[in-house]
């Protein structure tokens, strides 16, 4: 069994036999006893826990009418939320302002930081996930701020054991000695919706994480959704916040982790912890305990590149992705694999937006700009009423110079700032998909520049978007790759090039760099791309290729053509290697080859000709009846 680390406070390791007292029958629950200490999002916001059972049952389901039907029978609540928001956030701003006027900002601003931080603890999940939205890009959060606000992942302040507890004992029916025969006094890790114990199951012998729900969760979210919902030019769709009220049920986040592991916990260096279903309700959940360290303490450039796998995978093979993978839920095990815990936030990337997706890369890697435009309106991003020329002329100018840089120097961060403006002048509409997936590689991007700054997630997807592209059967990145690979009629060699070259660099090997400085050579690239073209799965490059070859030939052969002008434009033809020792090379490659394949490669000159014959007859009979 695999252990599952889960930050190392208060206690760092499980102890074989702890010190633990078990009560001897359930006590009630304690929430504000004389010297019981209370979190601080209860001492502040506890008043939003006063919801019956019915009502707190209602609100498992986003829903922005029955939420707002529930708190128009507490209208004291609701302004008294939002009092306490408006007022909190206003005392903030109004030192920072000052500081400003005073100029000590630079002194006060790891001050102001944790003040920050405080308050969002204070006012409650919604706020703290808006926090962890942004708390993993260095790039665009200043140091200061980006050190709280990372505290807010796995830090926050507990709520009671004693209600944890008693919340245990109560979801299960059973007493907790009877479930545990050990279980950590404290909490070794809290967040936002609830906190983490270390246990051992009585039954089994077996190490587990067992997740409590933080009380009053439900009620301070949906209210806070609400009061959201309505502030202009803040959040006009609460959209992105609807898996939040799916985290508040256990039952759904541990099916989450059951699909999650099936669909990837056999990629290679990837660790999905198993959840145990007989002890999982809608308030308490149990799984495989993991050991390691959070991924973004431990600077493993490897271990980001199998995230961005596994993130392909996720968001363009099955289309069900982790939609909150922030530092906090991404760890390196001590046998050196990428773990995913915490399933609460999952989504779903429908096949159409899939392709679109990759039909979007594609078209921006290449500068298709005017294509571009329409893979935007396919996404849902704009409208189909926009005017496209002037959208095309507008991403040129936003995209152009950080394209010219190459594939894998184009910084994710850079294009998302740069396109800013444009998105508010063309009325850009964000899908609440998109938003997710955008959060889910922003925040791979952020990991791996703290540790290399120059770092770039878009250049390592891109290999495995190429390969997809080559590779895959859809009739409609079929019919992309055909409309790439010709520009007005003309073969464009040099794009399926860069499409096999690229290709060629996804893998996930731990000497993969190494192996693409030391053997980056036209002869190794030669063998590579021609492996891959005489294989099945190279087979649709393949007859592209046959096609264009008896294309050219053809031309050559017909006199009705101006032979040196064909040649001059033919993009395959003309394309040759520029030593003869490079051709020997290549040629010395073929006895390398598997049999099968050299097979295949014999047959291509049958094939060619069989295009030739055909060709040549119908120019014979377009001739003789024309």
């Amino acid at each position: 069994m695999a252990p599952l680390l889960l930050p190392s406070s208060p206690i760092h390791s499980f102890p074989a036999t702890p010190k633990l007292s078990f009560r001897s029958k359930p006590r009630p629950i304690i929430r504000a006893a004389a010297g019981l200490e209370v979190d601080s999002f209860t001492k502040k916001s506890g008043y939003l826990f006063q919801l019956s059972a019915f009502e707190a049952e209602s609100l498992l389901d986003y829903s922005p009418s029955r939420i707002a039907a529930i708190y128009r029978r507490k209208p004291l609540i609701l302004l008294r939320r939002l009092i306490q928001v408006g007022t909190t956030f206003g005392k903030w701003f109004g030192v920072r302002y000052i500081d400003n006027l005073m100029e000590r900002s630079d002194q006060m601003f790891k001050v102001r930081a944790a003040e920050l931080r405080k308050i969002l603890v204070e006012l409650g999940p919604a706020y703290i996930k808006i926090a962890q939205a942004v708390s993993s890009r260095p790039d665009l959060i200043p140091p200061s701020y980006l050190d709280e606000l990372s505290l807010l992942q796995d830090r926050i302040t507990p709520f009671s054991t004693e209600v944890a507890l008693d919340t245990i004992e109560k979801e299960l029916g059973l007493r907790i000695d009877e479930l545990f025969s050990e279980i950590s006094p404290e909490p070794v890790a809290a967040a936002s919706l609830g906190q983490v114990y270390q246990a051992r199951l009585r039954r089994s012998g077996q190490v587990v994480a067992v997740k409590v729900q933080r009380p009053g969760v439900q009620a301070a979210i949906s209210l806070d959704i609400l009061i959201l919902r309505f502030l202009a030019g803040v959040v006009k769709k609460a959209g992105k916040f609807n898996t939040d009220l799916q985290e508040m049920d256990y039952r759904k986040e541990a099916d989450n982790g059951l699909k999650f592991r099936r669909l990837y916990g056999g990629l290679k260096d990837v660790f999905v912890p198993n959840i145990n279903m007989e002890h999982t309700t809608r308030r308490v959940l149990v799984m495989e305990w993991v050991e390691g360290q959070k991924l973004s303490e431990v600077k493993d450039l490897y271990l980001v590149e199998v995230g961005v796998y596994c993130s392909f995978n996720q968001l363009l093979e099955n289309g069900f992705y982790h939609a909150d993978p922030h530092p906090g839920n991404l760890f390196r095990t001590f046998d050196g694999k990428l773990a995913y815990i915490d399933f609460g936030m999952m989504g779903e990337f429908k096949q159409e937006f899939r392709e679109g997706f990759i039909e979007a890369c594609l078209h921006l890697v290449n500068r298709d700009f005017d294509a571009l435009s329409k893979d935007f309106v396919t996404l849902g991003l704009l409208p189909p009423t926009a005017e496209k020329e002037a959208v095309t002329k507008a991403l040129t100018g936003v995209f152009q110079d950080a394209v010219a840089k190459g594939v894998r120097n184009i910084s994710f961060g850079d294009l998302l700032g740069n396109l800013g403006t444009t998105m508010y002048k063309f009325k850009f509409q964000i899908p609440s998909y998109f938003s997710l997936v955008i959060r889910s590689l922003a925040v791979l991007e952020g990991i791996a520049i703290s540790s290399d700054p120059n770092y770039k997630v878009l250049g390592s997807t891109y290999p495995w978007i190429a390969k997809k592209v080559l590779t895959d059967s859809s009739p409609q990145l079929k019919s992309s790759l055909q409309a790439l690979l010709y520009k007005d009629g003309a073969f464009r060699i040099d794009r399926l090039e860069s499409l096999l070259t690229e290709s060629l660099r996804a893998r996930t090997e731990k000497a993969l760099v190494k192996i693409q400085r030391e053997e980056a050579n036209s002869r190794v690239v030669f063998k590579e791309i021609l492996y891959f073209t005489l294989t099945e799965k190279g087979s649709f490059v393949r007859e592209i290729l046959i096609e264009e070859f008896a294309k050219e030939v053809n031309g050559i052969g017909n006199p009705n053509n101006n032979q040196s002008a064909y040649l001059e434009e033919s993009s395959l033809l003309s394309y040759q290697p520029a030593l003869v020792s490079e051709i020997l090379a290549m040629l010395s490659i073929i006895p390398e080859l598997p049999p099968e394949l050299q097979q295949q490669l014999l047959r291509l000159p049958a094939d060619l000709a069989r295009r030739l014959i055909s060709r040549a007859s119908a120019r014979t009979i377009q001739r003789i009846f024309l």
